[in-house]
Formats: C-alpha cells, sequence, structure tokens
C-alpha cells in the first residue's frame, strides 16, 4: 500500500520537477508517457487491493504543514508581483488562521493521512488515467502551439512539471483523510490551475490566471474556518470521524458549510464560474485537465465527500438549490455560445450543479447518480476538449461556425467528436443514465426536480446543434484523408471507446464501484437493465436498439452519396448560376449566401443573464449559510 500511495502521490511531484530540467524534449517525452502509465497501472492495482487507511511514517505530518506555510506564501509572492488586493488580503488570512490554528489550537494525535472507499478510488481512477491521456496528448500539441506562439525559449518544461504536479496533488487530495493534508493539496491545485492558466504569459493569459487565483484563495479561506471550526466542534482531524459526528452535532453544520463554500469556488459554481470561463484562454491540454479530472472535481469531492456529516438539514436543502441552479442556468448560458471551448466550458460548470446538486439531495440514490457523473461525464467532456484542441490547430478557430462541414475536411476527428457529443445526450449512454437517477431522486423536492428537467433539456440543444454542424455537408466529395499524429490518435480512440465500453459496463460500475458505498442499494441491477423506485433505464436493449438505428443510417447514408445535390433556393433572387450561392442583396448588390445559427442572445446572452443569475445565486449561498447558523 506504501509503494501504490509513493507512486501515485509522490512520484508525479518527482517527475514534475524532472520535467522542469529536462531540456531535451525526447527524455521529457519519454517522463510524461512513463508517469502517466505508472499512475494509469498503479491506480487499477490501488482499485484491486480494496478500500484502506494508512499512516505514513512519523514527520511527515510536519513536513505537510510546511509546506503548506511555504505555498502559501509562494501565493503571496504572487499577489505582490500582479499587485491584486484580494489575493494579498485572502492569503495573509489563511497564513494568520493557519499559523494561529497549528502554534495554539491543535493537538497533532496520530490520525491515519490516508482513506480509501470507493469513492475516492473511483476519483483516482479518473484522474490517473484520464489525466495521463490528456498529458500525452499535450507532447505533439504543445509543440504546435509553441509554433504557432513563434517562442525563442520553449515553456513546455515548466508546462509539463506543473500537469503532471497536478496530478499527484489531486490524488493525494482524494485519498487524505487527515484534514490538514486535504487542505494542502486544495492549496495544491488552486496554485497548479494558476500557473497553467497564465502559462502563454500574454495579458488576458495573466489577468485571467489572477482571476482564478483569487477565487480560489476565497474558497481557501472558507475551507481553513470550515477546518479550524469543525475541529472546534469534534476534537479530530480525522475527516472519517468528522463526518460520523455530523448528523448529531448540529454545531457542526457551520464548519460544513464554509466547507462547501470552497467547494463551490473550486468547482466554479455560480457565481464563481467567471475563473473557469477565463481558463479558456489557457491551452487545451490545461482545459481538458481542469474540466474532466482534476480541478473542478475537487471541489466536487469535497461536497460529495461531506455529504453524510449534512443529510437531513438545512444545509442540505441549499447544496441541492445550489447546484440545480447551476445546472440550469449555465446550460441556458451555453446555447447563446458559438465558441466551441466556451461551451465546452459552461457545460462542464452546468453538469458540477448537477453533481452538487445530488450531493444536496443526500439520499443513496443521488449520491449514485453524482458517482456515475462524475465518470461518464470526465470521459466524455475530455474527449471533447481534445477534438476541440486539434480542430483549433487544424481550422485556426474555435468556432463552431466555422466547423459546419467539418466531416470533409475533418472525418476522424469529426466522428470521434460526435461519438463525445452523443455519450452525453443520448440513452443508453452513462452520462443520460446518471440524469436519469438523479432526477428520479429529486422527484421529492419540487424546485429541484423542475430545474434538472429545465437544464437536461436545455442541453440537448447545444449539443445536437454542433453535432449537426459537423456532419452537415456541402457537396458529395469524398471525405479527405486526416492524418494524426500517434499521441494524439490514441488518446482520442481511447476516450471515445471508453466512453462507449463503459456505458456497456455500467450495470457491472454499479454493482462493483458504486453499490458498496451504500447499505441500502438505491438501485437493483439484472440482465442489464438498472431499476430504482420509479422507472427502469435498459442498458443493454437500448443498446440493441441503438445499433440497429446505427446500421440503417449507415446504409441511408451509403446511398445518399449518390444523390446529386442541391443548392439552396433563394425566392428566385439568384444570380447566375444557383450552385454559386449569390443572390441579388440591398442596393441590388450581390451578396454570397451563408448558413448560420441562431443563438438566442436576447434570451440566453451573457449580457442578459450572468447579472441576474449571479444575483440569484449569491442569494441562494447566503441563504445555505444562514440556514447552517
Amino acid at each position: 500500500m506504501s509503494n501504490l500511495l509513493v507512486l501515485l502521490v509522490l512520484l508525479p511531484f518527482v517527475a514534475g520537477i524532472a520535467c522542469m530540467f529536462l531540456r531535451a524534449s525526447f527524455v521529457r517525452s519519454l517522463v510524461v508517457t512513463g508517469m502517466g502509465g505508472i499512475l494509469a497501472v498503479a491506480s487499477i492495482a490501488l482499485l484491486t487491493a480494496g478500500t484502506f487507511t494508512y499512516s505514513p511514517p512519523a514527520g511527515w505530518g510536519t513536513l505537510v504543514a510546511v509546506a503548506d506555510f511555504a505555498l502559501l506564501f509562494l501565493i503571496l509572492y504572487y499577489a505582490f508581483k500582479h499587485n491584486s488586493l484580494l489575493i494579498k488580503v485572502f492569503t495573509v488570512t489563511q497564513i494568520a488562521l493557519l499559523a494561529i490554528f497549528e502554534l495554539f489550537v491543535v493537538d497533532h494525535a496520530q490520525v491515519p493521512a490516508f482513506y480509501a472507499d470507493q469513492l475516492s478510488l473511483v476519483m483516482v481512477l479518473v484522474i490517473s488515467i484520464i489525466g495521463s491521456l490528456i498529458c500525452i496528448y499535450a507532447i505533439p500539441y504543445m509543440n504546435k502551439h509553441e509554433e504557432h506562439l513563434h517562442l525563442e525559449t520553449s515553456r513546455q518544461p515548466r508546462f509539463f512539471m506543473f500537469m503532471i504536479l497536478f496530478l499527484g496533488a489531486m490524488n493525494g487530495l482524494v485519498l487524505s483523510n487527515n484534514i490538514m493534508w486535504l487542505y494542502f493539496f486544495f492549496e495544491v491545485t488552486t496554485f497548479c490551475s494558476f500557473m497553467l492558466i497564465g502559462h502563454d504569459g500574454t495579458e488576458i493569459a495573466i489577468r485571467n490566471s489572477v482571476r482564478a487565483l483569487w477565487m480560489n484563495s476565497l474558497g481557501g479561506v472558507a475551507f481553513v474556518i470550515g477546518m479550524i471550526w469543525a475541529y472546534n466542534v469534534t476534537g479530530t482531524l480525522d475527516l472519517q470521524q468528522i463526518i460520523a459526528a455530523g448528523p448529531a452535532v448540529g454545531a457542526l453544520m457551520i464548519p460544513l458549510a464554509f466547507i462547501c463554500l470552497a467547494g463551490f469556488t473550486k468547482a466554479a459554481q455560480v457565481p464563481f464560474q467567471s475563473w473557469l470561463l477565463g481558463a479558456m484562454v489557457a491551452p487545451t491540454p490545461v482545459s481538458a485537465l481542469l474540466h474532466s479530472s482534476t480541478m473542478v472535481k475537487a471541489g466536487v469531492y469535497v461536497v460529495l465527500r461531506i455529504a453524510p456529516a449534512f443529510a437531513g438539514s438545512f444545509v442540505s436543502d441549499g447544496v441541492a438549490l445550489c447546484g440545480a441552479f447551476t445546472f440550469v442556468a449555465c446550460a441556458a448560458l451555453a446555447i447563446s455560445q458559438s465558441n466551441g471551448k466556451k461551451i465546452l466550458a459552461y457545460s462542464t460548470v452546468s453538469n458540477l450543479g448537477l453533481i452538487i446538486a445530488c450531493a444536496g439531495i443526500n439520499t443513496p440514490a443521488a449520491l449514485t447518480a453524482a458517482i456515475l457523473l462524475i465518470i461518464f461525464h470526465a470521459v466524455s467532456k475530455s474527449l471533447m476538449f481534445l477534438c476541440v484542441g486539434t480542430i483549433e490547430q487544424e481550422i485556426g478557430s474555435r468556432d463552431i461556425e466555422d466547423m459546419r462541414g467539418l466531416y470533409n475536411r475533418m472525418p476522424r476527428t469529426t466522428i470521434l467528436a460526435v461519438i463525445g457529443i452523443l455519450t452525453m445526450i443520448l440513452p443508453p449512454f452513462g452520462v443520460l443514465l446518471a440524469k436519469w437517477l438523479a432526477i428520479e431522486s429529486a422527484a421529492g423536492n419540487l424546485f429541484v426536480v423542475v430545474m434538472m428537467a429545465l437544464g437536461s433539456a436545455l442541453t440537448v440543444i447545444y449539443w445536437a446543434r454542433w453535432a449537426g454542424m459537423m456532419l452537415s455537408t456541402a457537396g458529395a466529395d469524398k471525405p479527405a484523408t486526416e492524418r494524426q499524429e500517434t499521441f494524439i490518435r490514441m488518446p482520442l480512440t481511447l476516450l471515445a471507446g471508453a466512453a462507449v465500453v463503459l456505458s456497456l459496463a455500467a450495470p457491472v460500475i454499479y454493482s462493483s464501484l458504486v453499490q458498496p458505498l451504500f447499505s441500502a442499494p438505491p438501485l437493483e441491477s439484472a440482465g442489464g437493465i438498472l431499476t430504482g423506485p420509479m422507472g427502469a433505464f435498459a442498458v443493454y436493449p437500448l443498446f440493441f436498439i441503438l445499433g440497429a438505428g446505427f446500421l440503417y443510417a449507415l446504409r441511408a447514408a451509403k446511398k445518399a452519396r449518390t444523390i446529386e445535390p442541391t443548392a439552396a433556393y433563394m425566392g428566385g433572387l439568384q444570380i447566375g448560376d444557383i450552385k454559386d450561392a449569390t443572390f441579388n442583396g440591398p442596393m441590388n448588390a450581390p451578396v454570397k449566401l451563408e448558413a448560420g445559427n441562431y443563438y438566442m442572445n436576447a434570451v440566453f446572452g451573457e449580457n442578459v443573464l450572468t447579472t441576474p443569475v449571479n444575483i440569484a445565486a449569491i442569494a441562494l449561498i447566503v441563504l445555505m449559510m444562514g440556514g447552517a447558523l
């Protein structure tokens, strides 16, 4: 067990530092791919080992405490470097509170530093496997990225150091049982995201990285307050003991609410979504890592981890309302976007809201839905981000309007991207399975279930629109032959395959990974059909129907290739040959016909919704915090 923990938590720190000092790109690539393989194998080995508790040798606690203060002072240095008053205030507050806690309050009694149940093991798998694939994808991507920036000196050593360090910090976070260790890794992820968002060094990159840092530093303050308060109530740093004491100790609701607030900031829940939207300026592998397997998943993990402690309380209801509101609000905001990465960003925040809503509903069925969402969303969303990065480097744009008819130009990437989209909106794939279970579990809460249903409906609009545009073709020309580098093709193909195969294995995943968490199983699984109190989700029969429909569509597509396409009719105003797609416009000037989507900015535009959405979200958070008092 100690060897596996070293490989999953400590070795990435060592490998990251090695990447910083290895200037030969070939050697650095070997370190990144080797580290990815080790993390993947170690995460699977940890899963087979099962649940455990573990305490490292004496002295590691002191080392973590020292590292914690060193990290906070490093963040304070960047606060002065970028002259950010908010980061200065939030960081100094954390240093002061932590110093008082360490020197005058806490008794460092021996508690297990690491603890793993099925939730932790699932998170380690997601972080180590998906995160590693993203790092491998980044090797050829960053070469092209730096060619585009015309850099004289490569910044890849620092880039890969923080990418790999991120994976180790996340593994440490989800395995920590000592709440002070959890806080340390929580802050490491904050710093890594700051450095990666600002990696390109442009004015907009630095501005958005500073915003991410101050918002997550606010979360750090909330975490420290919650941690100290929880210790004063329970007298222990053992997270499992704090959780066990939760339902019976009313005074514990306030610190738990503060820790939930910290999780909200990390998961970019409204009104904190702007830092994650701003993170889209970073290279695509950073966006994929933040959205699918690391940074934002840390926020939902923290809320899910402590959820049993506030079950049945007003805090639980508040968390459910905040999460459901984020789900529907960000789904609405995504409709007005044509920037592919921004659509993915809003979609991520929306889905994280759904996970947090499930944590607030706090029943076995809801928590099951949350865990399944973490798994399936991570796979499909990382696939979509990497596809968008590949498309952007090829066509020079991330605007989905420029992806119209992309299949003719990039057939392989288009098909993989469409697989990513369909696995998020169609039955019987895992994301829709988890949404079905989430909506079913919210049946007793009118406001939450309505917001979940509306959010799910809005989600279909922007995903279906995007997929249709990529598959639309202009003419009967045979699609071009697309070539992809090995380290681009391999992660994309594996993630697309995983999105399908894991959905096929959903009953097995539920039975082996999720059900052991609950003494009262929320579902019954038999013959590939998952049955809940209000209905059934027939995974395998639905896959059979989907397969038959796919074969029919494939046959129809082959027949369509022999049909001569016709141009759009322009009401008799066309000029010249109708295939030229030119019509007589205002002032008798020729106008080229162009197709475009309607984004309903007057209803769903950021300038229309963002301010009222943020105000409403702040009100819900105040309500949650006030209800805990």
